[in-house]
């Protein structure tokens, strides 16, 4: 690693990085895009599943559908922002830069529809839209633009200098030098590694999130964490069952058998997420399980690819698929505005890991990769043209890289463990008080090691724990039970002796 500077330093290659790079390269920006994934498949939006919802006709809806699914809470102005940009920039981008083959019928496309949206409105590539749009979309970057990309690199921390950032500590192959840029724009993606089921790539340690809150940049809306209301959990692993399947018509059946979403949202399966998740849940401790019922559905041909990892996994979805929610998204994040700047001058912050308001309390299906390309393109347009300011970087020098053996993965698990029964779908004032209490012994602890070692996986582990204490607290804070974030009597939930013992 070498000390290297550049107009604009992307951290991130998902959808809303990969938007940022090339906006900036586009407006005559230098490029560097650093990524610590080594395949497509460890970038979240490889593992988008639905699509990426556009305006159609009926832009007021789309607004409302929006608004609605957030229980209320999302920013008008925000929402407005996104519904105004969404269909151009799809085509601008996906479709007529990029070349992206959205399923059609004959010459028209094949718009699907999700829970909480009034119409179809979205566009897809069979039910694993994320990967059909992620490799494209990098390798186009790769080899149409002039954009450096440097695979396997991680950010370990931002250079902050009087309130502004100045680029970022980069760490390759356990070496590690500054990269300093005249701006910064994390798209560092979410924060699924600090639960033990997720639809996230194991790599979701929200460092964008800890790296911008060490730099003393304004987070919001933390505590809002979606869980996916079917995620299927077998022996080799967990996968997500789209929304589509229900949009389509697949059915919630509990242990009974019976179809239980007509009782609990007049929109039955295909009610806002938080409301099937919690659903869901309960059916399960009522019935011991939930499955999905996709008998109606021409299903191998309608969903191939859900229908070959079925397989892959030893499911038989002709007896339905037994599923359980698992965490999926974080609505808030990293404050930005209508360009992706956050609070700390020429920093911004695209993506999951940043809260532009779009979500409120709950995200509606299929607005993530269309927010992350919307704001990327927006962010990466204002980030080009600022110039570069080298200053003293942050001292790593003379560390050893080397943990003890276990360190990070004994850590983890006990973070996961507090995190899924106490920040959870359903928590209490009690339990949010407890998580609190063992997240920042667990902090302390890794910032002990910090002082003296720069192995990536401490830093990410560093990461999980800063952003999980500050889920917790957020949670905490707020006492208002509303989307995401649902608070129950501490009578009602009491966690495992050995959790509340950590």
């Amino acid at each position: 690693m070498e000390r290297t500077e550049t107009d604009v330093l992307v951290v991130g290659a998902g959808i809303a990085g990969l938007s940022a790079a090339l906006a900036a390269e586009e407006a005559g920006a230098d490029v560097r895009l650093a990524t610590k994934a080594r395949r497509p498949e460890e970038a979240s939006t490889w593992w988008a599943q639905g699509g990426i919802a556009i305006t159609r006709d009926d832009p007021e809806q789309f607004e409302q559908d929006i608004l609605e699914a957030s229980a209320g809470t999302a920013d008008e102005a925000a929402i407005e922002l996104l519904v105004e940009n969404a269909t151009e920039t799809v085509r601008d981008v996906l479709v007529d830069t990029v070349g992206i083959e959205f399923d059609t019928n004959g010459e028209e496309f094949d718009y699907g529809q999700e829970a909480a949206h009034d119409q179809a409105r979205i566009l897809h590539v069979n039910a694993e839209t994320g990967k059909h749009i992620h490799v494209p979309f990098l390798n186009y970057v790769a080899d149409e633009t002039d954009v450096t990309i440097l695979e396997d690199t991680a950010a370990l921390e931002l250079i902050r200098h009087e309130g502004r950032v100045h680029g970022a500590l980069l760490e390759h192959d356990g070496e590690w030098a500054p990269t300093f840029a005249g701006s910064t724009v994390l798209a560092t993606g979410g924060i699924g590694a600090l639960y033990p089921r997720s639809t996230n790539p194991p790599s979701a340690t929200g460092d964008g999130i800890a790296m911008a809150a060490l730099a003393g940049a304004d987070v919001d809306d933390m505590e809002y964490v979606q869980f996916h209301p079917t995620a299927c959990h077998t022996d080799t692993g967990t996968f997500l069952v789209s929304e589509a399947v229900r949009g389509e018509g697949g059915i919630l059946r509990n242990g009974d058998g019976e179809r239980f979403m007509p009782d609990y949202h007049e929109d039955a399966e295909l009610a806002p997420r938080d409301v099937v998740a919690r659903a869901v849940t309960t059916e399960r401790d009522r019935t011991g399980e939930v499955t999905l019922d996709v008998s109606g559905l021409d299903f191998e041909t309608e969903f191939p690819d859900l229908a070959a990892k079925c397989e892959q996994h030893d499911v038989d979805w002709t007896a339905g698929i037994s599923i359980a929610p698992a965490q999926h998204f974080l609505c808030g994040g990293i404050a930005v505005d209508e360009w992706g700047r956050t609070t700390l001058d020429k920093l911004y912050a695209v993506g999951e890991c940043s809260r532009t308001g779009v979500h409120g309390a709950n995200r509606l299906a299929s607005t993530s990769l269309l927010e992350g390309l919307v704001w990327g393109q927006r962010a990466g347009e204002d980030a080009a043209g600022n110039p570069v300011e080298p200053i003293e970087p942050p001292e790593l020098l003379e560390r050893d890289p080397d943990l003890p053996a276990t360190f990070a993965k004994d850590k983890f698990r006990r973070l996961r463990r507090v995190m899924d029964e106490m920040v959870g779908i359903e928590r209490t004032p009690s339990g949010l008080k407890r998580a609190q209490g063992v997240l920042r012994r667990l902090k302390g602890e890794v910032d002990a090691y910090v002082r003296t070692r720069t192995s990536r996986s401490l830093y990410e582990l560093r990461s999980a724990s800063i952003v999980s204490l500050l889920i917790s607290r957020a949670a905490a804070e707020n006492e208002q039970s509303v989307g995401c974030h649902y608070l129950v009597d501490d009578s009602e939930i009491t966690p495992s002796p050995e959790s509340a013992k950590q």
